[in-house]
């Protein structure tokens, strides 16, 4: 499931392709039943809360999409292709000035689907700060965070306690800060949140920056994140996410299913 630096990448994007243009929207699919009220509106903006992504029109609509497992932008410039049989939602813009055609089809989402006001408002109000966004506030993660019994493994993944944080981007938070995914979310000190909270802003800015989720570090003794480099493989970006051993210690790292994720640690550099 895309992590939120890829869903605030997509609101970018789009803000930049479509802001301020006449946009033509369909559903060669039949499955978004809003797209005729939108289609031909004045597209306003994008924006992004976790893995939320909303569409917002100069008529006052919000079209909400969640990818889930599955879903997946494609951007087509020039001629239109046809439509494959599993796009939900199909956005042209024509071309004007140096700018090409685009279309961008929406496939196998989770949720795509016109929201009023009060609905927004009470999605918006289930999710917990996400930390690519200025408005978020770190301390109603903390406070849900104390008031959990679980390991703090789960907890990290909870939408409505951190909104946009993943499987990957907890494994590598969770070793990062040598704090393993079993102990208790109560047992986190606040020192310890703080720099977790720190931490993801930066690499969660980062991923959005470098459209892939980079947290390994080089050996200078502040250990600053790698450069990315072109066909950087998995075990180069990452420091424990599938990895098989340790780069501390060198001994296994452990994967175990966790809440139905799998979960990764070293169980000896992280307590």
């Amino acid at each position: 499931m895309p992590e939120g630096h890829t869903i605030h990448r997509l609101a970018l994007d789009h803000t930049r392709d479509l802001q301020g243009r006449v946009i033509e929207v369909g559903s060669p699919q039949g499955r978004f039943e809003g797209a005729e009220l939108v289609d031909g509106d004045r597209f306003a903006h994008a924006d992004a809360w976790g893995k939320h992504l909303f569409h917002h029109w100069e008529s006052g609509y919000v079209v909400h999409v969640h990818l889930g497992l599955f879903g997946k932008f494609r951007r087509h410039l020039g001629s239109r292709p046809p439509p494959r049989e599993t796009v939900r939602m199909r956005l042209w813009r024509e071309a004007k000035g140096k700018d090409k055609q685009l279309t961008l089809d929406l496939s196998g989402p989770t949720a795509c689907e016109l929201l009023p006001p009060k609905e927004l408002r009470a999605l918006i109000k289930r999710l917990g700060p996400d930390p690519l966004r200025d408005d978020a506030d770190p301390e109603l993660a903390w406070k849900k965070i104390q008031n959990r019994r679980g390991p703090i493994g789960p907890v990290l993944m909870d939408q409505s306690v951190l909104a946009g944080v993943g499987n990957v981007y907890r494994a590598e938070a969770l070793f990062v800060h040598r704090i393993h995914p079993e102990r208790p979310a109560r047992g986190v000190s606040k020192a310890e949140f703080d720099a977790l909270w720190d931490w993801l802003v930066k690499a969660l800015h980062r991923g959005v920056r470098e459209r892939a989720i980079i947290t390994a570090v080089d050996e200078s003794p502040h250990g600053k994140m790698l450069a990315r480099r072109p066909r950087m493989s998995r075990e180069e970006r990452l420091q424990i996410y599938k990895a098989d051993r340790c780069l501390e210690c060198e001994g296994p790292v452990r994967r175990w299913e966790m809440a139905g994720r799998w979960a990764y640690a070293c169980d000896r550099c992280q307590t």
